[in-house]
């Protein structure tokens, strides 16, 4: 058995760089490269996506990456692992088999994991009595959106990881497995570790580690409250870190990259999505992190260790995506003098025309840019002499239809601010209705998901 294993974290969401993930293929002498591509949202995106074309349905950026590097990665003797499968890792697995082979990486093994996607078995839970309640409304009346449901996909653990590593898989590529499931599966399959109350304090420094590299340089500069002190975040270096048999691990990047590791780059992660720190639970475990020490051990290394943990839970977490409606939108600028008068009238102007248009709207919101964007009603506006002075305002409209045409009329309304709006009101292009697909969080038994592993061979 290995005392020590390194992992690089290759992407933290869907869009990410790709060059510092290479930069850590080429310099890093990694074992493992994980790629993170999911968000809630993006599983039902994906769906859509599927249901217009079959051979759809995954991460475009997970099958181009792949493409690029694994050359470079079985020069390396580096595997990659990905949940960027989205709906589709079997698509996805199969694409990325057939570049290795354009390639000429004849013998590269690419596996495939699913058992994520329950949408295809929603009815056979409620028939059996799962109660599927929204953890973030408390509703239980699935059957009132059910004929909507476009996703239905729960966070899995890294089981299905293992079994395609244990099976010589030179690329892995996943559905929804959990964001750090990613790193947490080579390390139990690396230590021979179960998921077993014996290994509870290992798997969750496993998660913890996950956790802390699942956002790649969100934990080496990126989102950080001391952005002025970091250095050169477009060149930003990804991380790595070392994992030992003892579950300490070390977190460093790529000697002269941009960007910082120290104790406090690591805290802001750390806190970061999780909900009750000592109870950060996962597919794979539960971990306690007000039990973990940091240590600094040299220029951009910190050393994580002690931390302690509880098994994996009974339930897992399903996100149910359902489509509810459309969204029409509009954005103008408005210039110096007055600008935020004009501003106004553009807004009175908007609603006018909603009347007459006999718009049918759930919810209209308006948002002074520059002024209210972020904060709404809770940024205080400027003194009126202030107001006045202001080289320019935007005004963004917003507005919740039930259908499409609904939406339409928002644009169209927002465009005749050209002629019908104050003097000097400046646009964009016209912004083009969109559906709107809502979340229904839940936890569904873990006896009812089923990880499946199959591998292609190139």
């Amino acid at each position: 058995m290995k005392n020590k294993i390194r992992l690089g974290a290759g992407s933290g969401f869907w869009g990410d760089a790709l060059d510092p993930a290479k930069e850590l293929l080429q310099k890093g002498e990694l074992d493992y490269l994980g790629f993170d591509f999911l968000a809630e949202l993006t599983m039902a995106l994906l769906q859509r996506q599927k249901l217009k074309n079959p051979q759809l349905g995954y991460v475009p950026d997970a099958v181009q990456y792949m493409k690029e590097l694994m050359p470079l990665a079985r020069q390396c003797g580096t595997r990659l692992i990905s949940n960027g499968g989205g709906v589709n890792p079997r698509a996805a697995a199969q694409k990325i088999t057939e570049d290795a082979r354009a390639l000429n990486l004849q013998g590269t093994r690419v596996a495939l994991v699913e058992g994520d996607d329950l949408l295809d078995k929603l009815d056979a839970l409620i028939a059996q009595g799962v109660e599927l309640k929204n953890m973030d409304t408390g509703d239980t009346d699935i059957a009132a959106i059910r004929q909507r449901i476009v996703a239905a996909n729960v966070y899995t653990d890294g089981s299905g990881i293992m079994q395609a590593l244990e099976g010589n898989a030179d690329v892995v590529i996943a559905g929804r497995v959990s964001d750090n499931a990613v790193y947490v599966g080579p390390i139990m399959h690396e230590f021979g570790w179960k998921h077993d109350a014996a290994h509870a304090n290992q798997i969750a420094a496993a998660i913890a580690m996950g956790h802390i590299v699942e956002c790649a340089s969100a934990c080496t500069g990126g989102m950080s409250s001391r952005f002025a002190e970091m250095p050169n975040m477009g060149y930003v270096g990804f991380p790595m870190f070392d994992f030992y048999a003892d579950a300490s691990a070390e977190l460093t990047k790529v000697a002269g990259t941009g960007g910082r590791v120290d104790l406090f780059t690591v805290k802001e992660h750390i806190v970061y999505e999780i909900g009750d720190p000592n109870n950060y639970t996962m597919p794979d475990g539960i971990a306690d992190f007000t039990s973990l020490k940091l240590e600094q051990t040299g220029p951009d290394r910190v050393k994580i260790s002690g931390v302690q943990g509880k098994p994996a839970p009974d339930m897992l977490k399903l996100v149910i995506g359902y489509t509810d409606g459309w969204i029409g939108e509009s954005l103008a600028f408005f210039p110096w003098p007055h600008a935020y008068e004009r501003a106004v009238k553009a807004k009175q102007t908007m609603l006018e025309r909603f009347q007459r248009l006999g718009l049918k709207a759930e919810q209209i919101h308006f948002d002074f840019v520059g002024l209210n964007t972020l904060h709404g009603p809770s940024a205080p506006l400027p003194s009126k002499e202030v107001l006045n002075e202001l080289n320019e305002v935007g005004l963004r409209c917003a507005v919740k239809t039930k259908t499409a045409d609904e939406a339409e009329k928002v644009r169209r309304a927002g465009a005749q601010l050209w002629i019908m709006g104050p003097g000097g009101t400046s646009f964009g292009a016209p912004i083009k209705p969109r559906p709107v697909i809502a979340l229904w969080p839940t936890l569904v038994p873990r006896e009812f998901v089923k990880q499946t592993v199959e591998i292609l061979e190139a």
